[in-house]
């Protein structure tokens, strides 16, 4: 099908995300790639193609503001040249864009060469939004060096993060991240599970380091992300500008209202501790990486219950490093069990769209938005497990108005 063809989609109940309804009788008219007109059925225009989808249900595209497509399994151990990365990267981009995940935001590892890629057809896959290298202090949840490991080298390690310390280094990392054609700047703002030097509790970076990244990424049009869990670490960071909280499992209401305050976003990744929970031993985790990982997977819900408490800007993430990224739509069911479907479904559509800034262009049917349409043989408000792998109920997906699953064959006549 073309991006530039016209035609209407008829027959489908519309998943209103902003209004948590469902429509019923309207058709969606699709042409150039975005959606032209909502309208009444019978008031389509003479002679125009539609396609009848049978009664099912159509849902926005859905966004994962948490991806890795470019990142080593645990115990690669450095040996995997880039060349075999970026083939997993496509691959790991194909299945996503066919679980009806649209767009990405990529929290580091993927860069502009991949979203070039994507954009021109060489890797079918999310519209992407692309971090580069992570920055992270010596010792810091990026610098994965073992503690006898002695080289004090300021460099990427494995290709996904880069040490930087010291407000030059941190200005010329986000400087050379931007050169490089990055959409936003990740930082390591507190300690991780899987890094063996750190504490969750400890934040990372000083006021002075993280302020001088904020400001370099505002000055050419970019917004920081940070990795954090601890409510120290939060705090610090969104006072020094930080624009989105990622993982944000130890937040308290205070910390929740200053977010709200200075329009910070949270992108918590809950999927992610209970798969890791299942599979971390097996790729390679010390029993210290297992008991962070507990400690997190245990105050995630109640982190997600005050954020909505205060109102901030909740979206949705994945994070899945090593663990099968097949539970990619696994953690909807997750915020369901907080805030039901129609609000969990938010998380990951129109809310996620604020978070990379294209609010009105992508995660909601309306007019103008892009045409990313999925077609679901199930309600969503209903509950959230049509979009899992083991009771998915997915049958087309359209990005920008582009056919990139049709299991029905529905769209074969457009």
């Amino acid at each position: 099908m073309s991006e530039t063809q016209t035609f209407a989609i008829t027959n489908g109940k519309i998943v209103d995300v902003v209004a948590g309804e469902i429509i019923d009788g309207k058709a969606i008219v699709v042409s150039d790639g975005k959606i032209s007109q909502i309208v009444e059925t019978g008031a389509l225009p003479d002679g125009i193609e539609t396609v009848d989808v049978g009664g099912r249900y159509l849902s926005p595209g859905l966004i994962d503001c948490h991806a890795h497509v470019f990142i080593g399994q645990f115990n690669d151990g450095g040996h995997v040249l880039a060349s075999e990365m970026t083939a997993r990267s496509g691959k790991y981009l194909a299945e996503m864009l066919q679980r009806g995940f649209t767009t990405i935001r990529d929290a580091g590892g993927a860069d502009q060469g991949h979203k070039a890629a994507q954009e021109q057809g060489l890797f079918p896959g999310p519209r992407m939004f692309v971090a580069g290298r992570i920055l992270s202090q010596t010792g810091g949840h990026g610098d994965h060096r073992g503690r006898a490991d002695t080289c004090s080298c300021s460099s990427q390690i494995g290709g996904i993060s880069m040490i930087a310390d010291g407000i030059d280094q941190v200005r010329w990392a986000v400087r050379e991240n931007v050169r490089q054609g990055a959409d936003q700047i990740k930082i390591m703002a507190g300690g991780g599970v899987s890094s063996p030097g750190d504490k969750l509790v400890h934040p990372q970076y000083s006021l002075e380091e993280i302020a001088t990244i904020v400001e370099e990424a505002d000055r050419v049009g970019r917004y920081v992300m940070a990795h954090v869990y601890s409510d120290i670490g939060i705090r610090r960071a969104v006072e020094c500008g930080v624009r989105s909280i990622e993982h944000g499992n130890f937040l308290s209401a205070e910390s929740a209202k200053a977010m709200v305050d200075r329009e910070a976003h949270l992108v918590p990744t809950l999927i992610t501790y209970e798969a890791d929970a299942k599979y971390g031993m097996s790729f390679g985790w010390a029993p210290e990486n297992a008991e962070k990982n507990a400690e997190v997977l245990a105050s995630g819900l109640k982190s997600l219950e005050v954020a909505l408490a205060a109102g901030v800007n909740v979206g949705y993430g994945t994070d899945l490093c090593w663990s099968p990224k097949s539970y990619q739509g696994d953690g909807l069911m997750i915020h369901q069990k907080v805030c039901g479907p129609v609000e969990a479904l938010r998380h990951a559509t129109v809310n996620n769209a604020r978070v990379v800034r294209m609010d009105g262009q992508i995660g909601e049917l309306a007019e103008g938005a892009l045409a990313d349409i999925l077609v679901v043989d199930a309600n969503p408000y209903d509950g959230l497990e049509c979009f899992s792998q083991h009771d998915n109920k997915i049958v087309g997906v359209l990005q920008a108005s582009k056919t990139v699953r049709d299991d029905h064959g529905l769209f074969a006549g457009v």
